[in-house]
């Protein structure tokens, strides 16, 4: 375990850049620039086909700090998807600092408070969370991350989330897969099969992600 955290905080002090473009950053003006945005993941339910048909993931009331290193990652070529990269190459530092601030507020809190210990799940899914010490970056509800950075998990579409996790397996493909060097080492340990798991799991709990309603016409 002192090992991973280890790694967890060298992974973050090496992330400058990802953590101040979240921090100088203005709602408002977020909001004007989401254009790009709003097509996907202000559609309850819409779906990509690539790499694999899944739900896009709920963005509104994830960290700012993890929507805009994921941003980042995407214009690098750290994460790859054709779509996000092209989106995110045309957005300045800025404009991930504000439009990651706006998503974070987006849609307000839930009505319901989130428990602050997720329910438990079955002995073999808690031995896989346990295995890949999924808590010990993403929170005890799978709602708090250690840092922002990091995201919230509990109630994320679980077949995005499969399709998220074998994106780390993935190596040599010019158009698929994700480089964050802690998440391949604990996704390569586990099977398909052993990752759908999860993913159900970890869909089926409370969680303040939410896909909220926008229109283009505004």
């Amino acid at each position: 375990m002192k090992k991973l955290l280890l790694k967890i905080s060298l992974a973050l002090s090496a992330m400058p850049g990802v953590l101040m473009s979240a921090q100088a950053q203005d709602v408002a003006a977020g909001q004007k620039k989401v254009a790009m945005c709003i097509g996907c993941h202000g559609i309850p339910g819409y779906q990509s086909s690539f790499p694999e048909v899944h739900r896009v993931p709920m963005i509104s009331g994830q960290n700012a700090k993890y929507i805009a290193a994921s941003l980042n990652a995407y214009a690098k070529g750290e994460r790859k998807h054709p779509t996000m990269r092209g989106i995110a190459l045309s957005l300045t530092e800025q404009d991930i600092a504000d439009i990651s601030a706006y998503y974070e507020q987006h849609g307000g809190k839930s009505a319901t408070a989130v428990p602050e210990a997720a329910v438990p799940a079955s002995s073999q899914v808690t031995e896989l969370l346990n295995k890949g010490a999924c808590a010990s970056c993403h929170g005890a509800n799978f709602n708090k991350p250690i840092d922002g950075a990091y995201p919230k998990i509990a109630g994320q579409h679980a077949d995005y989330l499969y399709a998220a996790l074998k994106s780390y397996q993935t190596e040599g493909n010019a158009v698929v897969g994700r480089s964050n060097a802690i998440m391949a080492g604990q996704v390569k340990q586990f099977s398909h099969a052993e990752l759908k798991a999860m993913a159900g799991y970890l869909a089926a709990l409370p969680g303040e992600v939410k896909t909220v309603p926008q229109s283009r016409l505004r």
